[in-house]
């Protein structure tokens, strides 16, 4: 997460360098979706013992989430359509709320013995038919990735972000008041402290401009535990 806000604030600093005033009002910029990934990747995924990957297709006021779990001899790849609730990120609140639109879709499943097979789908099925309910949001939550509340999934990315001076310094140059997904990109609109966006700072990040929009980068999974 890092790295979005990083690069956020390196386009601003570009566009506002003759300016003299705190700039007050929203800004907007866009950042494409194979960056997203990658940020996803290197902030979440590294961060959650379970999952093996996590990116998202970009749509029109949607995404559409695709994330792999390896657990208790369950290797699993699932999607679920979900959209952007709310996204918030100053030096307090590292947040992002969705709203799931659809089931959860079971891509592929690989499992240790046939048991542990029937009990998956049972679930799912106890879930989605009798309780009228998805149950990725239980699982998630179970395994402390998001909170659920009035049926949102609450990722609160302040656990890992918080403890990292570097990123908190970041985000006290830009705060994000709220995103739209768009095909393929990230709309954010944010507030900017200009003199701190103007400040040299010593940030160790990729680059959006060294993602190739028009490809998608393929995202490494995690060496399982043997």
């Amino acid at each position: 997460m890092q790295t979005l806000i990083s690069s956020v604030v390196k386009r601003l600093r570009k566009v506002y360098q003759k300016a003299e005033e705190f700039i007050e009002e929203e800004r907007e910029f866009s950042l494409s979706q194979v960056f997203v990934n990658a940020t996803m990747e290197r902030y979440v995924t590294e961060n959650v013992g379970i999952m093996q990957d996590l990116h998202a297709d970009l749509y029109d006021g949607w995404l559409r989430l695709y994330t792999t779990l390896d657990v208790k001899g369950l290797h699993t790849t699932l999607s679920v359509d979900l959209k952007l609730i709310q996204m918030e990120m100053n030096q307090n609140v590292q947040l992002m709320v969705f709203e799931q639109i659809s089931n959860t879709q079971v891509i592929e499943a690989k499992f240790k013995n046939i048991f542990q097979k029937w009990g998956f789908y049972v679930a799912i099925w106890y879930y989605q038919k009798f309780r009228e309910e998805d149950p990725l949001g239980k699982i998630l939550e179970h395994f402390e990735v998001v909170k659920v509340q009035d049926d949102l999934l609450y990722l609160d990315l302040n656990r890992w972000l918080g403890k990292k001076a570097s990123i908190i310094e970041t985000l006290s140059k830009v705060h994000v008041n709220r995103a739209r997904v768009r095909p393929a990109e990230l709309i954010v609109w944010g507030n900017v402290n200009l003199a701190a966006i103007l400040s040299p700072s010593n940030e160790d990040e990729f680059e959006e401009d060294d993602l190739n929009d028009s490809e998608v980068t393929p995202i490494q999974q995690k060496d399982r535990k043997k």
